[in-house]
């Protein structure tokens, strides 16, 4: 099929397939790592959550697409080496690409929704879609804000989960239920903070091309050395809150508590250390990793919690 001529390790590169792997272990674990494996009540089938997870990852991987298609420009100064549009793909087959998936994305959203009976909830699909959009096009260029709309969807990924999950069978469980989501939605709360500040590191990476847009980010806004010192302070913030958590709803739980700290808080004390005399883009670059890989652990981190809610 002319649509897909490149080969198949290209394809997946240019729709970020790390990231979209992120995005579907962090649904198998809050279905089958947590709510299954603690026998809560729960809605999705395993065809459904299918269904569902694969909504997400071809809205997800149809949103990178009309980012790279909206940023030719900004990325042939940015990263020339890594850039998908003009080569290997056109702008017109990406956006061909895009089509497909999104409406592929939006239509198993529509199925899922009226297979379960809840027509209503095809709507959350169509707005994740419509703000992926909007912020390619322009929330992006809104100072913090197109940071904040990003990172809010990024938490989606756990939040539909929840809604497709949870609000079903809500009536007559709510005592079963409460706490469980609880626990979900200050993931969903801590996997917005960590990519709103890795969206800040990716600004300042991304700041030559942005400049040359006219994209008013906060690194050019403060000045590179300000937003790196200020994501350092962030971070800080981020640190005292884990360890708050830890201390008012965790501390009996010694195990969760241990690897939050070696697996969260000492990473995030390193990252302070870095982003506080970071300059070059490798610094930069680096950083962006390892708040990815902190994201990783801390959503792995759901796993080790229902085993010692088990065992």
């Amino acid at each position: 099929m002319k649509l897909f001529k490149n080969t198949p390790l290209t394809f997946f590169k240019f729709i970020r397939y790390k990231n979209l792997l992120l995005i579907a272990l962090t649904q198998i674990l809050v279905h089958y790592g947590f709510l299954k494996a603690l026998d809560l009540p729960t809605a999705l089938s395993d065809l459904n959550f299918f269904i569902l997870s694969l909504a997400t990852l071809f809205i997800a991987a149809a949103g990178y697409i009309i980012n790279d298609i909206q940023d030719v420009a900004i990325d042939r100064i940015n990263k020339p080496n890594k850039t998908f549009i003009p080569a290997p793909f056109s702008q017109n087959r990406a956006f061909n690409y895009y089509l497909v998936l999104n409406i592929s994305g939006v239509g198993l959203g529509f199925l899922l929704s009226y297979r379960m009976g809840f027509g209503n909830f095809a709507t959350l699909f169509v707005l994740i879609s419509a703000l992926l959009y909007v912020y390619a096009n322009f929330l992006k260029r809104v100072l913090l804000l197109g940071n904040l709309i990003v990172s809010v969807i990024v938490a989606s990924a756990i939040g539909i989960v929840m809604v497709f999950d949870a609000i079903p069978v809500l009536q007559g469980n709510e005592q079963q239920l409460v706490n469980p989501l609880s626990v979900l939605k200050d993931y969903a709360v801590f996997a917005l903070m960590l990519n709103f500040l890795r969206e800040i590191i990716k600004d300042i990476e991304d700041a030559n091309g942005d400049y040359a847009a006219g994209i008013q980010s906060l690194p050019i806004v403060l000045g590179l050395e300000r937003t790196a010192k200020l994501s350092a302070y962030i971070a800080v913030t981020y640190i005292f809150t884990v360890l708050g958590y830890i201390y008012v709803y965790l501390q009996a739980n010694v195990w969760i508590s241990l690897y939050l700290v070696i697996a969260i808080v000492i990473p995030l004390v390193f990252f302070c250390i870095k982003a506080r005399y970071a300059e070059k883009h490798k610094h930069f670059s680096f950083l962006s990793k390892l708040l990815k890989l902190i994201m990783l652990l801390g959503i792995i981190s759901l796993g080790v919690l229902t085993l010692t809610l088990k065992y």
